[in-house]
């Protein structure tokens, strides 16, 4: 069926739809030429209406043990090529498949660079994805629904789960955490307890954990001033390490104030720099916001830039046991050099 992505600066975009439901939420692009299936159940792009730039997806179709959250929780997709003939040994269907099992609304045949320069040029903005033949007077009325704040709440964990058998306890706080990270502490000896978004820090420390894990997550950290004082009051008490989401919330318990990026930085292409060995990495990176780095206090050390803009990356107080990092270190764009930060974290738990 024929279909149309309107952005809300005016512009349409022609093209097929899977199935017939509308989306509405802020479209964004991703300029990974892989990594499909981990973006789409990335629970950072809630809310969201994600641009594949690279033209070709689905095709090395689906391998559901990749999958980084129960189900995908973006408002829609926006494809140009969307394969119907995957071929990967470890193939277990076709994406569309996956995509109609979630009901997630679907555009491809699309013209995704041409999106993606609209984003470039005027930032990212809402639009909607719906049938061609939906009237106007419905298009506007979808257009001006107000986009979702308490997108935190809605992929945060709703019960405590522990899991591992490791020498570490970590108190995990689920702002929207990626399997990958999860996976990634157990395999660094650690036994993780997953908490909701809204534990208190009375309870985080009531269970005398080694460390403390802030996750990554969606939207605006700005919108959940709660879940900022509670961070604030675990600053000191345990290691700490945090990652995208975590980094912000770090950064506004400590005072800082946020900025929203114009088009963000989502891909698993992005390059930066350890300020104090010099080294470059490429990393995985999906944020809309950064924390001003003339905000934070003058004990933060910035250690991470990013050498596209070079906006904060990554900041660290030594004396309070925290550091923290924007982007993904669990995902491996190829290198897997990032994954020196857990093992820095256990450090850090052992006093070392």
């Amino acid at each position: 069926m024929k279909g149309i992505l309107i952005l809300e600066s005016g512009e349409r975009f022609y093209g097929k739809m899977l199935t017939a439901e509308p989306a509405v939420g802020e479209v964004v692009f991703n300029t990974g030429m892989t990594g499909y299936q981990e973006t789409f159940t990335d629970p950072s792009y809630a809310g969201q209406i994600i641009t594949m730039t690279y033209p070709l997806i689905g095709n090395y179709g689906l391998f559901h043990e990749i999958e980084q959250a129960d189900r995908p929780y973006a408002k829609g997709f926006v494809l140009s090529e969307l394969c119907d003939s995957p071929s990967n040994w470890q193939n277990e269907g076709p994406l569309a498949t996956f995509i109609m099992t979630h009901h997630i609304p679907c555009i491809y045949d699309v013209d995704t660079r041409a999106v993606t320069r609209v984003i470039r040029n005027h930032g990212v903005m809402k639009g909607v994805i719906v049938p061609e033949t939906m009237s106007e007077e419905e298009i506007k009325e979808l257009m001006s629904t107000e986009l979702d704040k308490d997108v935190i709440e809605q992929v945060s964990t709703r019960k405590v789960k522990k899991r591992g058998k490791g020498k570490y306890h970590v108190a995990v706080m689920d702002y929207g955490a990626k399997e990958n990270i999860l996976r990634e502490l157990i395999k660094n000896d650690c036994s993780i307890t997953v908490l909701p978004c809204h534990t208190s820090a009375e309870e985080i420390l009531a269970l005398n954990p080694d460390g403390i894990f802030l996750s990554n997550g969606p939207g605006d950290p700005e919108d959940v001033p709660e879940m900022v004082v509670e961070v604030k009051k675990l600053i000191g008490k345990k290691p700490i390490f945090g990652i995208c989401m975590g980094l912000q919330l770090l950064g506004l318990a400590l005072g800082g104030k946020a900025k929203k990026l114009a088009f963000g930085h989502r891909g698993s292409n992005h390059p930066v720099k350890d300020q104090q060995s010099g080294r470059v990495y490429i990393t995985s990176q999906n944020h809309g916001y950064i924390i001003d780095e003339k905000t934070l206090p003058p004990e933060a050390i910035i250690t991470h830039r990013n050498l596209h803009d070079n906006t904060l990356e990554g900041f660290a107080i030594p004396e309070k046991q925290m550091f923290c990092v924007q982007y993904h270190p669990e995902a491996s764009p190829g290198p897997t050099d990032n994954l020196y930060l857990f093992k820095q974290f256990v450090k850090m738990m052992e006093g070392k």
